[in-house]
């Protein structure tokens, strides 16, 4: 396990942009820059970029990284219960998949009463609400409790900056947002990608606690799972030896996901409405060393650090040489 003093020397080794010309059809997104190629392949490239609360936070060192090699790693334990859009993997940050025409809906599976954001259960749980997203609540939970079965709490996918609004399978089918027929799929995917996700961390001693899942279409209609999946950023996890006194307690569960950040963040200001304040170094590669962590626990592998003096975007360009020139590994799809 790497500590933030071991990264020091990797402080300003970030990968914050990914702009690299000659590639096609940029499209930057929170933590993603994609560029779309004419023969129907798309590249995403992750950056070190960490957003939250509908705004950037910071840049992580290695976050990028961690966030395709995990995905990677859950990518390759779950295409039988549902086909992803995995090409190839030509560098570290960078995973070269089928364009999709995306869903949209963010399909978010929780299996605990937890969250920080203004649309997560536990937050208006606490307000009072015990109608979420088509499912109904039983007073007296205690925050952090495993809930009696994981639900499904879908969202609108929010365009770039926008803010993500909860649904009901319902309002999904009453806006026509997805067909009954997509939404069957689309659901007992998730909740099966789920079950899988928590039996495998449980194995390395962690609590998946919830995920969320994109899902698109490929030119035949037929629905791929997307993005990335039970990553730190798009998951959170908990250390299961830990939870059940933090439960007791109800202080919050031992974590290694975005959290880290958000927290620091929430405990100087509203994060809604008030300037975000600038993150200290220390909690930048503090942040970093959770990653990593996060990598090794997830994957069982370790992470091996780079030459401190390799430019993370440079690495890339020379990686993605073949697509600059047209005929990048594996050809057309």
């Amino acid at each position: 396990m790497k500590d933030a003093s071991a990264l020091a020397p990797y402080a300003h080794h970030v990968l914050d942009e990914a702009e690299i010309a000659g590639l096609p059809n940029r499209y930057r997104g929170k933590v993603r820059d994609n560029y779309d190629l004419a023969d129907g392949r798309r590249i995403l490239i992750t950056t070190d970029r960490i957003s939250a609360f509908d705004r950037p936070l910071a840049a992580i060192p290695f976050k990028g990284q961690v966030l395709t090699q995990t995905a990677r790693y859950w990518f390759e334990r779950t295409a039988d219960i549902c086909p992803n859009h995995v090409l190839a993997y030509p560098d570290p940050n960078v995973v070269v998949g089928r364009r999709l025409d995306i869903l949209p809906v963010e399909v978010v599976v929780r299996g605990y009463l937890a969250g920080t954001t203004s649309t997560s259960i536990l937050t208006r749980y606490q307000r009072g609400e015990r109608e979420m997203y088509g499912h109904r609540f039983p007073d007296g939970l205690r925050a952090y409790e495993r809930l009696a079965e994981a639900v499904i709490t879908p969202t609108t996918k929010a365009a770039d900056g926008g803010h993500d609004e909860p649904l009901s399978e319902a309002a999904i089918l009453e806006q026509g947002l997805l067909t009954a027929a997509q939404w069957q799929i689309v659901s007992e995917a998730a909740l099966a990608l789920f079950a899988r996700g928590q039996a495998l961390a449980a194995e390395r001693g962690l609590i998946l606690a919830d995920t969320k899942y994109e899902f698109g279409t490929d030119p035949d209609g037929r629905i791929v799972l997307a993005d990335e999946i039970h990553t730190p950023d798009s998951s959170r996890y908990w250390f299961a030896e830990s939870y059940p006194e933090r439960l007791a307690a109800g202080t919050a569960p031992e974590s290694f996901d975005k959290d880290y950040v958000r927290n620091w963040v929430v405990a100087r200001c509203d994060p809604y409405r008030d300037p975000i304040p600038e993150i200290p170094p220390e909690v930048v590669l503090g942040a970093a060393a959770v990653y990593i962590r996060a990598y090794e626990t997830i994957t069982q592998e370790t992470f091996v650090l780079p030459d401190p003096t390799e430019v993370p975007i440079e690495r890339i360009r020379r990686n993605l040489e073949a697509y600059l020139r047209g005929d990048g590994a594996n050809g057309s799809i």
